[in-house]
């Protein structure tokens, strides 16, 4: 995503020269998958083509409702923003049940021991409220003023507006799988998601009206993100054999020219970790792998072996083994999906300024970070009181 410029008191954001460049596509594989892909593959796998996408774009209204404190940035990017969101809220929650704040509850009881010395209700509220207390407490108030702001404007969510935000982040993680895979890491279900989803489907249509989305944005954005919307790029499955020299790669193919089996050479004489399957990549596209290795692999014919290719890894013997030829998406079944992406950069642009602005406005009281009066004041004020009434 595009750091543009954040825009204050509602303006659209109008910049095309910034506006442009967000829509360029990185393909977003999940860092197990790209290490199997690179173990397999020797080194030989282009570096930059392998990196993550980050994929911010999908919660930093989660983020900009959370505040600094509760939502850090982390190795996703925002796209974690509402696992870090739950947490906190969680916690909030536990803080209430064990002790409600400012009076009420007994807070003696004993929630642990240790080698027979209790731990209170007290001792544990209080240490929860110093730790998370004020950070939860300024996500709920900010919560309560986009909820009232949403209200004012006569918005209503509903279950189909969660269920869209849920399919952008989606989006931004590039595969069902993937996103799948980041709920189970973090023992999270869609329901869990589907609250603090609620809050950013509420800051995207307070703010809609204030984005600037083109039809041609739309199309560029379809047009420069296949793999992500249903489809695929030309791949092409293949096994290989490495070594280090010329003279040994020669004399390799020579015995496969004269019937040797290729998986079992590649076990025998690769040097590359895909030797333990018989050489054997899966599949992938052109610009996962060097150009060299990955110009040869697809101009053969499934099951024809290649000549030595050399590439700054070492040398290669390359068996076609399997291929899928590209497939596009639908643009009229993604374009709706598309527009609502957008609008959500571009929100995600205005959220942070905007709840800044509306948070200026409003009155807000915050009894768990008001200062208390010193304990020394009180009785003097009384004294005080009781001199000017006789």
């Amino acid at each position: 995503m595009n750091n543009k410029e954040s825009q204050t008191n509602g303006n659209p954001i109008d910049n095309e020269e910034e506006k442009k460049d967000r829509y360029a596509y990185e393909e977003n594989q999940d860092e197990t998958e790209q290490a199997a892909v690179s173990e397999q593959a020797g080194e030989f796998v282009e570096p930059d083509k392998t990196a993550a996408a980050e994929t911010a774009a999908a919660a930093a209204p989660i983020a900009a409702v959370a505040g600094a404190e509760s939502a850090p940035p982390s190795k996703k990017g925002g796209a974690v923003g509402w696992i870090v969101l739950s947490s906190v809220l969680v916690i909030a929650l536990i803080v209430v049940l064990i002790k409600p704040p400012f009076g009420g509850g007994s807070g003696g009881e004993s929630v642990a021991t240790v080698n027979g010395k209790a731990i209170s209700q007290d001792e544990l509220f209080e240490a929860m409220k110093k730790t998370y207390g004020e950070s939860s407490l300024e996500t709920l108030i900010t919560k309560t003023l986009v909820q009232q702001e949403a209200d004012a404007a006569g918005i209503k969510i509903t279950e189909q507006d969660v269920t869209d935000e849920i399919d952008l982040i989606k989006l931004d993680f590039g595969s069902e799988d993937e996103f799948n895979n980041i709920l189970a890491q973090n023992n999270l279900t869609v329901e869990d998601l589907r609250e603090d989803m609620r809050i950013n489907a509420m800051v995207r249509k307070v703010l809609e009206s204030k984005t600037d989305v083109t039809d041609e944005e739309i199309q560029t954005y379809f047009d420069e993100n296949q793999g992500k919307l249903g489809g695929s790029e030309e791949q092409v499955r293949a096994s290989h054999i490495l070594v280090a020299t010329k003279e040994e790669a020669d004399a390799i193919l020579a015995d496969l020219k004269a019937g040797a089996d290729f998986a079992e050479t590649a076990k025998a004489k690769s040097t590359d970790g895909s030797a333990a399957n018989g050489g054997d990549l899966d599949f992938f596209t052109k610009t996962q792998m060097v150009e060299p290795f990955a110009e040869a692999a697809f101009a053969l014919e499934v099951g024809e072996i290649s000549d030595v290719v050399q590439s700054e890894f070492g040398y290669h013997i390359i068996k076609k083994t399997d291929y899928k030829p590209a497939t596009e998406a639908n643009f009229d079944e993604k374009k709706d999906l598309i527009r609502m992406k957008l609008v959500s950069d571009e929100v995600n642009q205005l959220a942070s300024p905007w709840i800044e602005e509306i948070r200026a406005k409003a009155k807000i009281t915050n009894k768990l970070t008001e200062e208390e009066p010193a304990a020394s004041e009180a009785p003097a004020s009384e004294t005080a009181t009781e001199t000017k009434t006789e």
